[in-house]
């Protein structure tokens, strides 16, 4: 039996506002709270105003760790990323969100954390650390990442080339990235919009989740996963709606 090992919190000794804005963060009871009533509302949000459907959620793992990726159109992927996910995983899913607009001030950095449980991407400001951080994190707490590989929302609904930070994060790993297709979700409401639209139907489809163990931990390696992770999103678009040619990638 291995040794039991008392390990202090990751967000141990940092000021409320650091804390909230760190990728070490960690859940207590009252985020805990939050983001389950969170989950609710907006579970309800999503079912009577835009009668969101899930197809295929039996791919996905049966607990963490492993990561969600879909294409991004819209304010609501991440909400109904998370609205599929039931149970421990839905409990432990932290979406990665833009640090510039979602922890700009302490009262969105304060609604991120404890109501959506998101985690700061800084454009620009990233560093490797923070992705081996990120990494760590994924594997040694059992997190679930949702991840928009794009790394900004399509104002056109096609999909732009993956960038090679989710290889970075589960490359010679067995961790399962789970792809998803959102459709209708830049309908519901598009990056341009300030508010969403009502009466717009959401479907989420969910496919089989691949695995990278033989992959190289280097930027070949994260390319390949993006890849071939891009693909797997890409054949879930329904027959007749295949996305159209990349966009750019751009922040």
């Amino acid at each position: 039996m291995e040794e039991w090992k008392l390990r202090p919190a990751r967000d141990l000794g940092l000021r409320p506002l650091d804390r909230l804005r760190s990728l070490g963060r960690e859940s207590g009871l009252v985020s805990l709270a939050l983001n389950a009533t969170w989950r609710r509302s907006v579970r309800a949000y999503l079912a009577t105003a835009h009668r969101f459907r899930v197809e295929g959620r039996e791919n996905l793992p049966a607990g963490p760790p492993f990561v969600l990726i879909a294409n991004h159109a819209s304010h609501l992927d991440a909400l109904a990323l998370s609205a599929a996910l039931r149970g421990e995983a839905a409990r432990r899913a932290h979406a990665m969100a833009a640090g510039e607009l979602f922890f700009g001030s302490a009262a969105r950095s304060a609604m991120a954390a404890y109501a959506i449980n998101a985690l700061p991407v800084w454009r620009g400001r990233s560093r490797r650390g923070d992705l081996d951080t990120m990494r760590t994190r994924l594997a040694e707490d059992s997190l679930v990442y949702i991840l928009f590989p794009e790394g900004t929302r399509s104002r056109t609904g096609a999909m732009a080339p993956f960038q090679p930070g989710l290889g970075m994060l589960v490359a010679g790993t067995q961790i399962p990235v789970v792809p998803c297709w959102l459709e209708g979700a830049r309908a519901a409401w598009p990056a341009e919009s300030r508010t969403p639209r009502p009466g717009r139907p959401l479907h989420l489809t969910i496919g089989p989740a691949l695995r990278f163990p033989d992959a190289r931990n280097d930027r070949t390696g994260w390319e390949a996963v993006s890849t071939a992770a891009e693909a797997a999103v890409r054949r879930l678009a329904p027959r007749g709606m295949q996305p159209g040619p990349p966009e750019p990638s751009s922040n």
